[in-house]
């Protein structure tokens, strides 16, 4: 499996500083928010698109996809009742797909707990209906440009509407389509109630990317997670795709937490 670290822990880092960094240390990409990058993706220019990858590429980088994807700007959201905001939202995935693409990425995680939470009197089954009808009319355009979304299920401390994996998986298969699948994360699969192993052989049909953390908010092996036992589950699965460090505590420093996350992943999967 390949190793990638998210690039909002490095905070105010220029791009540049970041690859050299990432790449010194032993990672092989890294996956951006593209809050980090403008107000809108749409306001990312051709040029620096190019830029952006062509700096990761050269330090023998990929740039794996995006994440944080609703982030900014405001006003966006995926369960909302107002049609003109799902439109609108819709609307932003298919020019996401567009940046994803052209900085060489493969896919895009869709968390955004604050952009899909349950508003009052919408029930979960409409915000599933919801959802589809946001995700739906970037899926053509994804599977052109090979990006895949992957949903993201967050646990109850984040979100009330996909919860668990078996909730993200029901998405999954109502939409149908093979460029929409599945994120895990190690932070939020540890607030459900089956092991984490389990969680990972019961998905791993629409796994298509993995997030390595711990509920303390720092990287892997940092915390009290056991990484030997999701390693194991995700050969089982032949999952063979990215891990990827993404950590939430900035306050030992982003160096700390990229270093020891590499050193303890290199550990527990060889």
């Amino acid at each position: 499996m390949k190793l990638g670290i998210c690039n909002e822990l490095f905070e105010n880092w220029p791009w540049e500083k970041i690859c050299d960094f990432a790449s010194g240390i032993g990672y092989q990409g890294i996956e951006v928010a593209p809050f980090t990058l403008a107000e809108r993706a749409d306001l990312i220019t051709p040029q620096r698109r190019a830029e952006l990858r062509g700096s990761a590429e050269s330090r023998g980088l990929e740039i794996i996809g995006l994440h944080w994807l609703l982030m900014r700007p405001p006003g966006l959201y995926i369960t909302h009742p107002d049609a003109a905001i799902r439109r609108a939202t819709a609307r932003y995935f298919v020019e996401l797909v567009s940046l994803c693409a052209d900085l060489g990425g493969k896919v895009m995680i869709i968390g955004s707990p604050k952009q899909r939470n349950l508003l009052p009197g919408v029930r979960r089954e409409q915000a599933m209906g919801y959802a589809a009808e946001v995700f739906t009319p970037c899926l053509k355009s994804a599977a052109k440009r090979g990006v895949t979304l992957a949903i993201e299920p967050l646990s109850t401390r984040e979100t009330d509407f996909l919860m668990c994996a078996a909730d993200a998986v029901d998405l999954i298969e109502r939409i149908d389509h093979p460029n929409f699948r599945l994120q895990l994360d190690v932070k939020a699969m540890s607030y459900e109630y089956k092991p984490i192993p389990q969680i990972i052989r019961e998905s791993a049909k629409y796994l298509a990317h993995f997030h390595v953390n711990d509920p303390n908010l720092l990287g892997p092996g940092m915390g009290e997670v056991r990484y030997e036992p999701i390693i194991s589950a995700l050969r089982e699965a032949g999952y063979d795709g990215w891990l990827c460090v993404e950590a939430f505590d900035f306050n030992y420093g982003a160096e700390k937490i990229a270093r020891e996350s590499a050193m303890y992943m290199r550990k527990v999967d060889r």
